[in-house]
């Protein structure tokens, strides 16, 4: 039967999240490390998201918003805001730095956050990646409309459409509204899947999860039934065979590899974001 995972709740300087992985009872979901539900929080003028450069290193970053927006900055060179809908990736691999924070318009006004924000683990032969980024926009990617259900597939492969953003692994990430009465069935019957209600009421075998509710699937759960219009993320992909270690922001198979990444931090080693150089996230 499907699995409830709890989610922990933690304070980010003014951020509130809700962490649901890494969980004691599933570290992973196909190949998501981490997921992290942002707000939703109310920031009055002159305050909100102020997270100062920090590293990363075999992994990808994905964050998507359902309201406010995010000023990304990274040792690449990128420098632009996300809005809802949309999608950053970023590509870790070998070695990377960013930081997450708000324009002045946006810091200069009473405002509000809510979103996602994911880590997927590269496969082992894939970790040392060169560091990439894309952003891409909501308009951009596969849309799927039948019968009262709205799909937006954000990453990987379902429902015979593909996401222009690439991934490293067999995965799935959707953003789905549907109406009440609607059955939806799992994208690919043999991965890992969960589900992520925002709001409505969502079925699963008998039993019903509202917003905020981390649900894994069972094996046997092939449908979910929609008792309340709503929306949901749906999200998995193919299991990895072992379980990467996940220290701090570093996703690695070696933990020699982490306490090189956390020395190289420790000691200047990483490079720097442009026009954000001047503070960091110590170790």
């Amino acid at each position: 039967m499907a699995k409830l995972l709890e989610a922990i709740k933690h304070d980010l300087g003014g951020l509130h999240v809700q962490r649901v992985l890494p969980n004691k009872e599933k570290r992973m979901v196909g190949p998501f490390i981490f997921f992290d539900q942002m707000g939703p929080s109310d920031f009055p003028a002159g305050t909100g998201i102020n997270v100062r450069p920090h590293p990363h290193i075999g992994l990808c970053t994905l964050t998507y918003l359902f309201e406010g927006s995010i000023l990304h900055r990274d040792s690449l060179g990128n420098d632009l805001e996300i809005h809802p809908g949309d999608v950053n990736w970023m590509i870790a691999g070998k070695g990377i730095v960013h930081s997450e924070r708000e324009t002045l318009e946006v810091r200069a006004n009473p405002h509000s956050i809510s979103g996602l924000q994911c880590w997927i683990a590269l496969p082992e032969h894939m970790a040392e990646l060169e560091p990439a980024f894309a952003h891409v926009k909501k308009h951009d990617l596969p849309h799927h409309i039948f019968e009262g259900v709205m799909m937006r597939l954000i990453v990987g492969e379902a429902y015979g459409m593909s996401s222009p953003v690439k991934s490293y692994s067999p995965m799935f990430y959707i953003d789905v509204v549907a109406n009440a009465g609607s059955t939806i069935s799992k994208p690919h019957a043999a991965q890992e899947t969960a589900i992520f209600p925002i709001s409505g009421t969502v079925e699963v075998a008998g039993i019903q999860y509202g917003a905020g509710e981390f649900v894994l699937l069972d094996d046997t759960d092939q449908e979910l039934l929609m008792i309340e219009s709503g929306r949901f993320i749906m999200l998995g992909g193919e299991a990895f065979e072992q379980v990467p270690h996940l220290e701090w922001n570093f996703v690695s198979f070696s933990k020699a590899r982490i306490e090189q990444a956390r020395d190289d931090w420790k000691n200047g080693r990483f490079p720097t974001v442009p026009g954000d150089d001047k503070e960091f996230i110590p170790l």
